[in-house]
């Protein structure tokens, strides 16, 4: 009887994975005749990026709505935190789905202005899009979790106070922004399961603080409504202190450890 009990609950799991590896499916045919038919670099910069980050976001949508099913057991939401950022980091090679990482390449001298302009703006389109895909997706009532009302309600993932969700994001973006930076020459697969698990480990550690987004097209397709209720502090938290801590991460890495490595160097020769 237990069994019979738990039934609806694996099938409504069941069907939240299927959707979400149909959605991986689907973006990956889209990107193979993207490949194939689009030759101009913008546009195919550009419908790349905006593939990626519908994927991301139309996955974390699901994610966060199977880790509401069972808060108090947050092992099995982790799991697949970790199979799906290897599911996307295998996936959308070449593309960042984060305006962090674009922020990123720009300031490294990596892109050019123009390029990380049209990337941005896929990004956010995207963002936006795939909420309101989601939103569709759900008002069919494939599960009993889907609820289009859900999509359309702010439900605040902030539980600290501003200062605290600050840092939180900050730190979560410098430490995987630089380990993304300097996994570079890491051999490929081993490199997407210590970013997978990097990751997993940053959700589980802020995610009871903020949910540990640090992407800001990721929070504004989460918490477009609650951007909308209250800009200043969702904008403060989901997209300054990011780039905040990509800005801090450039500057130790590229300037402040090379300055003292002179300076100890310099030092020793006197």
């Amino acid at each position: 009887m237990a069994l019979l009990g738990l039934w609806p609950e694996v099938q409504d799991t069941c069907t939240s994975l299927g959707l979400m590896l149909s959605t991986v499916l689907f973006v990956g045919l889209a990107r193979v005749i993207v490949r194939q038919q689009l030759h101009r670099p913008m546009a195919h910069a550009f419908v790349l990026e905006f593939l990626a980050t519908f994927q991301l976001c139309c996955c974390t949508h699901e994610l966060q709505l199977l880790s509401e099913q069972d808060p108090a057991h947050p092992t099995w939401t982790l799991t697949l935190i970790y199979f799906f950022s290897l599911v996307h980091g295998l996936t959308l090679v070449g593309t960042s789905s984060n305006p962090c990482g674009v922020m990123m390449q720009m300031m490294l001298g990596g892109m050019s202005p123009e390029m990380g302009a049209m990337r941005l703006l896929a990004q956010l389109i995207s963002a936006i899009c795939s909420r309101y895909c989601i939103g569709a997706l759900w008002s069919l009532g494939l599960t009993k979790y889907h609820v289009r009302e859900r999509t359309f309600a702010c439900k605040n993932p902030i539980h600290v106070d501003l200062p605290k969700a600050v840092i939180t994001e900050a730190i979560c973006s410098f430490i995987f922004h630089s380990a993304l930076l300097h996994f570079q020459e890491v051999r490929t697969k081993l490199r997407i399961h210590l970013l997978a698990a990097l990751i997993t480990f940053l959700v589980y550690a802020g995610g009871s603080l903020t949910g540990a987004v640090f992407n800001p097209a990721l929070a504004l397709s989460l918490h477009f409504t609650c951007f909308d209720e209250a800009f200043h502090h969702f904008f403060i938290v989901y997209w300054l202190a990011p780039s905040l801590g990509i800005l801090l991460m450039i500057l130790m890495f590229n300037f402040f450890l090379p300055w003292l490595h002179n300076k100890h160097t310099i030092n020793k020769k006197e």
